[in-house]
């Protein structure tokens, strides 16, 4: 069974920087392609909606590596498969949301083959930021039944990052005092709510003292702001008033730079940073200090098509629904969605809706 497959699609195209646009800024454009016919284990699903990464915006900058130009942006969507090459296909009218990445299956270390991120690249050569997505069928998984498109869209990169950088590789359990920096964004915000679905104690950096409180009330135990010079020496004192400790067991931290040297009057004795970005400074000093408190560096990025399962089981076992700061409408309101990401004042992810779901947002 399948329903009637369209011809074309409208889709958002990364288009390179005219000659001469300083900085430079690549073009994210809006066309109209054929959709091409179905092999036999691929599947057509019609997006209901899409979120933004960080990514998109470092492809748009030049920042990234891989970049192809006329490849279609996007890493996460969520939609219906309406068309499979498959003949009575199981998956025919059910929700999904496609797997953001290629190149690691099963194994615990690190990816097996020549790993890759869809959107803006050729391996693999889709993204999501399309009404309509061709796409292996091994590589969709279905929808939890509490999460509409537009939350859902906005799990998949950052839902398996957060869970490799703080359950697999952090390890946060029950009691632990976990450290998450830089609340507010879409893995930072994961990474609490899984750690705090795991039973976690978890505390929080910000540059903002609003987007604290927001953590706060999300379950969070408390936050600091990292623009005070002594934030980790008001952490410690916030944890012993808490538990007595005064210690985090590991941070999980998008920042890099000198997150170890900071971190070093609060993160414990055999404690570890587990880092997945380093928006703030590439490079993290890592010196003496930490080898004679037997403190780790963990370097995190993505995950397995394993760990991907495995959160979702968990996000959905717990009800987890990922936070949505804004939504706008339709692929036509790209643009206006790379803005909102450009300020950087958002609290959860961006999503771009391309079907009417009714839900409400923080």
């Amino acid at each position: 069974m399948s329903l009637k497959i369209p011809q074309s699609t409208k889709t958002i195209v990364l288009k390179k920087s005219p000659e001469g646009r300083s900085p430079v800024y690549h073009d994210a454009v809006l066309e109209e392609r054929p959709i091409p016919a179905l092999k036999p284990e691929e599947v057509l699903v019609k997006i209901g909606a899409v979120s933004f990464n960080r990514r998109e915006l470092w492809i748009r900058l030049g920042q990234y590596p891989g970049i192809t130009f006329g490849s279609v942006l996007g890493a996460d969507g969520a939609g219906t498969v309406i068309a499979s090459g498959r003949p009575d296909d199981h998956l025919i009218l059910k929700r999904v949301f496609l797997v953001p990445m290629r190149g690691w299956d099963t194994d615990p270390e690190a990816p097996e083959s020549d790993f890759g991120i869809i959107g803006g690249g050729s391996n693999p050569p889709i993204g999501t930021f399309s009404d309509y997505v061709v796409v292996e069928r091994n590589q969709v998984v279905q929808s939890p039944d509490h999460l509409d498109d537009v939350t859902l869209s906005a799990w998949p990169l950052g839902g398996l990052t957060a869970w490799r950088a703080a359950i697999v590789n952090a390890e946060a359990s029950r009691g632990q005092n976990i450290l998450i920096t830089g609340i507010g964004g879409g893995v930072a915000l994961l990474a609490m709510q899984l750690s705090l679905a795991k039973g976690a104690n978890v505390y929080v950096t910000s540059g903002s003292e609003d987007k604290i409180r927001k953590a706060v009330s999300l379950g969070a135990k408390a936050g600091v702001n990292y623009k005070s010079k002594d934030w980790a020496i008001q952490l410690s004192n916030i944890i012993k008033e808490g538990n007595g400790t005064g210690k985090i067991d590991a941070i999980v931290d998008s920042g890099g730079g000198d997150i170890m040297g900071q971190a070093s009057k609060v993160l414990k004795a055999g404690g570890k940073v587990v880092c997945y970005g380093m928006t703030a400074n590439p490079k993290i000093t890592f010196t003496m200090r930490e080898v004679l408190k037997n403190q780790r560096l963990i370097g995190s990025t993505m995950g397995s098509h394993k760990d991907l399962l495995d959160a979702t089981k968990f996000m959905a076992e717990h009800r987890i629904t990922p936070i949505v700061s804004q939504v706008v409408n339709g692929l036509a309101a790209t643009e206006e969605g790379f803005d909102i990401m450009k300020r950087g004042d958002q609290f959860g992810k961006i999503v771009i809706k391309l079907e009417n779901t009714e839900r409400a947002y923080l």
